[in-house]
């Protein structure tokens, strides 16, 4: 525990109020800004640092914890010294009277086994001879032989019907001497033989009981019988006697057993085979008269087994059946269970006690000793003991006549009280349990057994709920060894409680899972109080009880965690109990009752500025806030997440904090700006940035508070909307402030230095961070919110909100950005002037790379700066709007000279290029669309214009008239029909006026008195050509003319220029005429010029509809502005005066 409450809080601990290990220093209200954030970062990486802990322990501290024992219980399970010397007499006793053969694993030199004797129980030289005096001195013990007959299979048939009646015969053989063995080596033993061979065989003097021969019963019709039979024979010379046993087909009517059984003694007899042959005449005396002969058992085949060759644990085998002589035809195996025992053990612990306390007692001194050696002498035999343990404990049960079913109690009554003295492993009791259930047989145990099993159940079960109310000190979550002996002590009690013996011996008793959840809820609830009262401060202040209150929660997510991640998972897989629902329902209870007892009071006080909300406070609240969150965020792992729960809605007892804290958040964050813009050097953070420190101050206070708002996930949705907006305004209102405070800390700067670019980064930083505060602030989760409790319309409104601060902040910046920019541009103004006015006035004879030259110049060496310390986006503002100013110097210097020469223009045309491949930096500068600009296409046009010809300049803008007129765009000015055709012979070009439709209306009665006049255009392609004009049509928007006109034409003048001009005028009695509209028609277009002539001339002509238009003023007003500036050029200033008679103008 006390581990774990020294990782509880990352904050700064305050003397008797804090844990030693809390990783902030510590701070007050009088510190600075930096603290503050410090503090909260620390608060915001804490549960992140407590999940990712390494918690191992270590080595010393990994090991079991047994709780105590009460002293009474403790005392019972002890041994007492006379016990202890009583005990050895008889361990010393079972070595020196050993029996049968010894395992592979067992011990066989007697020396080394007394010498671990005196080892194990710890006696002195005088105690140890005295005793071994006493065991040489008593009595030996007499050994008996148990024999079970289990199951035959596979006999021969000898019955007519394909089966046999099968029984047996077996007893202890006397060994022969060694000449008589030779004698009969080709031959095997039988209790029946033929009465001359039995004769002669030498007299047994000695009287023969009954009990030296057993018969089992006879099991009719079957070739594989099943007897499960035992019998117990005496061994006189274990060196010598052998078990023998004959199988036989049983043919007569008489029990050969019941005549067994009958004759008590018989005296005089000579040898086994005699024996059995009078027990066979007694039996045939009592049955049915017939003949001998038929009435004489079939041989079925024998075994012979040495005494001698009996291992201590016995044998449990099947033995193939043996012919009694070569020519005896025997099949089948036989099923064998044989175990020795030692009757009469002269100790005197056996007078005291029954063998099978004897046994409990050997084996629980043994673990004593060995327990510790588990890891190394790890032996299958005998639970985990070393072959010396085994060996004696073998030789033990065999000579008190253990059943497994006895050997199973003992086992489990010795490893379980001695459990309770020191740690062992669970999976071997475990398996004790399995054997004992396996070999459960109550019938084997006497009461006083049977009691001691019982109160070993409740024992271990008393015991495993001491555990289960330590188990984090147990069973530490960081040691896999402890959590799989958890897991296995689980397993334990689930089988104990599965057993049917358990059952019948401790009737009175809850389900499993019952007293597992009581116990779990006591040993949580008492957990829960005690580290509570260890946290408790000594000064009941409102910043300590919540100092305390914040380590209680933050060591109440650790146990969560540590229950979620390893123990629930074993409770679940082994006794299907979600120990995690249990406990952390539980637990979320206790901590939301404590916390809101606290948060009232405190609310109340702020509420009612009783108490001021110091930053302490402020900063421990978040914390509080935090941990509460980690808390509730457990259920998440509960199976029904929809559970009722103290900490459902615990958000809305700090709606009053949050607010306090926000203001405070913007106060420290303000004082954390001024003083970062303070210190500020305007120099680089490292070699790859080109901010200085200060927007990375205030980029990561931005941060903070965006951590901040996205720890707190304000569940309410109108709460958080409420909130996101307080800290979005307060982010923007920060932002626009150190834009501003940084913005003139570069004022003072009268050229272009890395002062002023790093000022314009630091605004660009930050800028980019705000324009991201829709995502890092997660609206769009607010919105989501919202909508799900407002609908669409209260998303729409939350939207707006939000997007009206973006874009009032943005705006702000952007302000902020533009000064920076004009600034630094106005900084090259006058020199850019000075050298767009030296490509002007350069004389004619020079080249206009020289004109040029130190224009470029000066932009190369202040474009070295500004492209070495300022950031590409800035870079790219910067070279925008210088890209603007240049094309308005140049611009400026075009309107200023008038009427100069063709190398003005394409000095100036020269500089404009120059200009775009060194704004384009190959690839590096501003893109080519974005120089190729409407204003640079404009300009450039204007600098071609102005080196063409009067002439040329006329063309250009038949040229723009003529795809006017092609354009298929509607017109708003109307049609004008007409008919034209050349007659090549008289090189005259006829055209008629037919009509118009849909003229616009110039007078103010609504209509038009229109004329239309009709010219060959341009009129440098026809000199000497007069224009015509039709007849005036009164008061109408749809005139009808149907006017002839003739006009000479060589068939030279047809170009892809050379049109006629209609202009339909509106003709005003008292002032100027009014222009309705024109069109025009290339001559190319014209039947008999290059289209072929028709026959019957212009009457044979298909009409032709040309639609009226005004001409285009973008490309005419360049057009005519430098025709204008040609005063001494005639056709230049009537084609002028033409063009405003069309309302066109240069302005």
């Amino acid at each position: 525990m006390q581990q774990l409450q020294s990782r509880q809080s990352v904050r700064r601990p305050a003397a008797a109020e804090r844990s030693q290990s809390a990783p902030c220093k510590s701070w007050t209200d009088d510190e600075g800004a930096d603290d503050f954030f410090a503090s909260l970062t620390a608060i915001e990486q804490k549960q992140e640092i407590m999940k990712r802990l390494d918690y191992t322990l270590p080595p010393e501290d990994a090991r079991d914890l047994l709780p105590p024992q009460s002293p009474g219980n403790s005392e019972k399970l002890k041994i007492s010294h006379r016990e202890l010397l009583l005990l050895y007499e008889d361990a010393l006793y079972t070595l020196i009277h050993k029996r049968g053969v010894p395992s592979a694993s067992h011990v066989t030199s007697q020396e080394e086994m007394i010498r671990y004797l005196q080892k194990v129980f710890k006696l002195d030289v005088s105690d140890h001879a005295e005793i071994m005096r006493r065991v040489k001195e008593a009595k030996a013990p007499s050994l008996t032989v148990k024999v079970t007959i289990v199951e035959a299979r596979n006999l021969l048939a000898k019955d007519a019907n394909g089966f046999s009646d099968p029984y047996c015969m077996l007893g202890i053989t006397q060994g022969q001497p060694a000449p008589e063995v030779e004698e009969k080596k080709g031959r095997k033993f039988s209790f029946r033989r033929k009465k001359e061979k039995i004769e002669k065989r030498s007299s047994l003097k000695d009287v023969l009981p009954v009990k030296y021969i057993q018969v089992t019963n006879v099991k009719s019709n079957t070739l594989n019988p099943v007897w499960n039979e035992s019998y117990v024979f005496e061994v006189d010379d274990i060196h010598n006697d052998q078990l023998h046993l004959d199988i036989w087909d049983h043919d007569d009517d008489v029990s050969v057993a019941e005549a067994c059984k009958n004759l008590n003694q018989i005296s005089g007899l000579k040898g086994m085979g005699r024996y059995f042959k009078q027990i066979m005449k007694s039996a045939r005396a009592n049955g049915a008269s017939g003949s001998q002969d038929d009435n004489i058992d079939d041989f079925l085949g024998c075994l012979d087994i040495p005494i001698i060759e009996i291992p201590v644990e016995g044998i449990d085998t099947w033995y193939k059946l043996e012919p009694r002589s070569s020519s005896s035809r025997v099949e089948g195996d036989c099923h064998l269970v044989i175990s020795l025992a030692i009757m009469q053990r002269d100790t005197e612990l056996c007078k005291m006690m029954g063998p099978m306390n004897i046994h409990e007692l050997l084996l629980r001194q043994l673990l004593t000793s060995e327990i510790s050696k588990f890891q190394n002498e790890r032996s299958s035999d005998c639970q985990g003991l070393s072959k010396y343990a085994v060996t004696i404990l073998s030789q033990h049960a065999m000579q008190i006549d253990l059943s497994p079913q006895q050997k199973a109690a003992i086992e489990w009554l010795a490893y379980s009280k001695h459990h309770q003295l020191q740690s062992m492993d669970y999976g071997l009791l475990h398996q004790l349990l399995e054997d004992l259930d396996k070999r459960s047989d109550l019938n084997a145990l006497t009461p006083d057994q049977e009691e001691s099993l019982a109160n070993s159940f409740v024992f271990f079960i008393d015991y495993c709920w001491m555990l289960l109310q330590r188990m984090k000190q147990v069973f530490p979550f960081n040691s896999p060894k402890a959590l799989n002996q958890l897991e296995l002590m689980l397993r334990c009690l689930l089988k104990m409680y599965s057993m049917e013996g358990f059952k019948v011996l401790y009737p009175v008793h809850k389900p499993l899972h019952v007293e597992i959840v009581a116990a779990v809820k006591k040993s949580t609830l008492e957990w829960y109080e005690k580290t509570r009262d260890n946290l408790k401060p000594e000064i009941q202040s409102d910043q300590a009880r919540l100092n305390a209150l914040v380590q209680l929660v933050d060591t109440v997510c650790t146990d969560l965690r540590k229950k979620y991640n390893y123990y629930n998972k074993i409770f679940i897989s082994v006794v299907k109990i979600d120990y995690f629902s249990l406990t952390y329902q539980q637990l979320e209870k206790l901590v939301a009752d404590d916390v809101l007892v606290l948060m009232e009071e405190l609310g109340a006080a702020i509420e009612q500025e009783r108490s001021r909300m110091t930053q302490l406070i402020a900063v421990t609240l978040f914390e509080l806030y935090l941990s509460l969150k980690e808390v509730k965020h457990f259920k998440e792992f509960l199976p029904l997440k929809d559970s009722n729960l103290g900490l459902g809605n615990f958000h809305e007892w700090f709606q009053i904090s949050i607010n306090k804290w926000l203001h405070i958040v913007h106060e420290k964050s303000c004082e954390r700006i001024t003083k970062a813009v303070a210190v500020d050097q305007l120099d680089p953070v490292d070699t790859l940035s080109k901010h200085s420190s200060s927007a990375v101050d205030v980029v990561t206070c931005f941060t903070q508070i965006k951590s901040f708002w996205l720890q707190l996930a304000w569940p309410d949705p109108m709460g958080a909307f409420v909130f996101v907006t307080k800290i979005t305004d307060d982010i923007c209102n920060a932002a626009v402030m150190y834009s501003e405070m940084i913005r003139q800390k570069a004022d003072v700067q009268k050229k272009i230095t890395q002062q002023l670019c790093m000022v314009l980064n630091n605004i660009e930083h930050v800028h980019k961070y705000i324009w991201n505060l829709p995502k890092e602030l997660a609206w769009q989760e607010v919105e989501t919110s919202v909508e799900r409790v407002c609908g669409l319309e209260g998303k729409q409104q939350v939207r707006r909100a939000l997007d009206t601060q973006l874009q009032s902040i943005d705006a702000g910046m952007q302000r902020q950005s533009n000064y920076m920019i004009n600034q630094l541009v106005e900084k090259m103004v006058i020199d850019l002037r000075k050298y767009i006015q030296h490509v002007s006035l350069s004389p004619d004879s020079i080249q206009p790379d020289d004109a040029v030259s130190p224009l470029m110049k000066f932009l190369d060496d202040n474009l070295i700066i500004l492209s070495e310390w300022l950031v590409q986006e800035n870079l790219c503002r910067i070279l925008a709007t210088l890209w603007k100013l240049l094309l308005d110097l140049v611009a400026e210097a075009l309107t200023t000279n008038t009427g100069v020469s063709a190398e003005f223009y394409e000095r100036f045309h020269f500089t404009l290029e120059a200009l775009v491949v060194f704004f384009h930096a190959e690839g590096q500068g501003l893109p080519i669309h974005s120089l190729r600009n409407e204003s640079y296409k404009a300009l450039k046009e204007e600098l071609h214009l102005n080196k063409c010809s009067t002439q040329e300049l006329i063309e250009k803008a038949y040229q723009a008239k003529i795809q006017q007129q092609k354009s298929p765009e509607p017109t708003p000015y109307g049609m004008l029909c007409i008919k034209c055709h050349y007659e090549v012979s008289e090189h005259k070009l006829y055209i008629d006026i037919l009509h118009a439709t849909n003229l616009i209306a110039l007078d103010t009665n609504g209509l038009s008195d229109p004329f239309v006049i009709i010219e060959l255009a341009p009129q440098h392609f026809f000199p000497g050509a007069k224009s015509q004009r039709t007849q005036v049509k009164s008061k109408t928007l749809h005139p009808i003319f149907d006017e002839q006109f003739i006009f000479t034409v060589s068939e030279k003048c047809s170009n892809d220029i050379a049109c006629v001009h209609f202009t339909v005028m509106d003709h005003d009695w008292l002032s100027t005429n009014d222009f309705a509209g024109e069109a025009v028609l290339l001559l190319q277009e014209i039947h008999g010029l290059q289209k072929p002539a028709v026959a019957g001339g212009i009457k044979s002509v298909s009409p032709i509809f040309l639609k009226l238009t005004h001409p285009d003023s973008t490309v005419m007003k360049p057009i005519v502005k430098i025709l204008e500036g040609r005063p001494g050029d005639r056709e230049a200033q009537d084609f002028v005066k033409m063009m405003k008679e069309m309302e066109v103008s240069p302005e």
